[in-house]
């Protein structure tokens, strides 16, 4: 199997050097370069032609929301997933609406990020706990206090799915969740894909949306 194929992209050399050395830890994964800017990013992408880009945001010359909207057209099938020390909304958002898969924490577990660029490689969104609860807190804090979109009848959640998606409004991660509830992290994954299915979605993120229109959890 071909490995995936890395570009490390932060204006600080200590980050680009710690993320390179734990993702060149994983097997299936080869950093194939790292770019100190934005515009530097772009030229190392068309030199390099990587799966998935760690791309920080505040860089000079060319940031990370402009770089990652230029990526989206010139090379829409790189995933790019933001790796900041910035968890406001004001970034997130910006950043998602350029074109980025996902969008992590640098403070988050090395293992969690390895996880997301093989999760990005497969097409998927991937979002740190802490950054899912701000992007549909501001969801939430939008929309209007009663649902607006109830469950249909092949909706419906049973009591112990309706837990998990409580549990992860609350930002918690699956292995949080199964501290929390007592069962193993397999079991909270297989609840909430069941829930993924009953509601047509593909990730938490898309879970939450659907849970704060149907009224199902409510996030301050």
């Amino acid at each position: 199997m071909n490995p995936i194929l890395v570009l490390v992209v932060d204006d600080e050399y200590l980050l680009r050097r710690a993320l390179t050395l734990f993702l060149e830890e994983a097997e299936d994964i080869q950093v194939v370069g790292t770019a100190v800017d934005g515009a530097d990013a772009i030229e190392k992408v068309r030199l390099h032609r990587p799966d998935v880009v760690l791309m920080d945001i505040q860089m000079p010359n060319l940031d990370g929301v402009a770089a990652t909207a230029r990526l989206s057209k010139e090379s829409p099938e790189t995933r790019v997933l933001a790796v900041t020390t910035f968890g406001s909304i004001h970034t997130i958002l910006p950043m998602l609406l350029a074109g980025a898969a996902g969008y992590l924490l640098k403070d988050s577990d090395p293992a969690d990020i390895v996880a997301a660029v093989r999760e990005a490689h497969r097409g998927l969104r991937v979002l740190s706990p802490a950054v899912t609860s701000l992007l549909v807190s501001s969801v939430a804090s939008s929309s209007s206090p009663e649902p607006s979109a109830p469950l249909a009848e092949g909706e419906q959640l049973t009591p112990r799915e309706a837990e998990m998606v409580e549990l992860v409004a609350e930002g918690l991660s699956n292995a949080e969740i199964a501290q929390r509830t007592g069962v193993s992290e397999a079991t909270v994954k297989s609840h909430l894909s069941s829930v993924m299915a009953k509601w047509g979605v593909r990730d938490r993120v898309q879970v939450l949306i659907r849970a704060v229109r149907a009224g199902l959890v409510r996030l301050e």
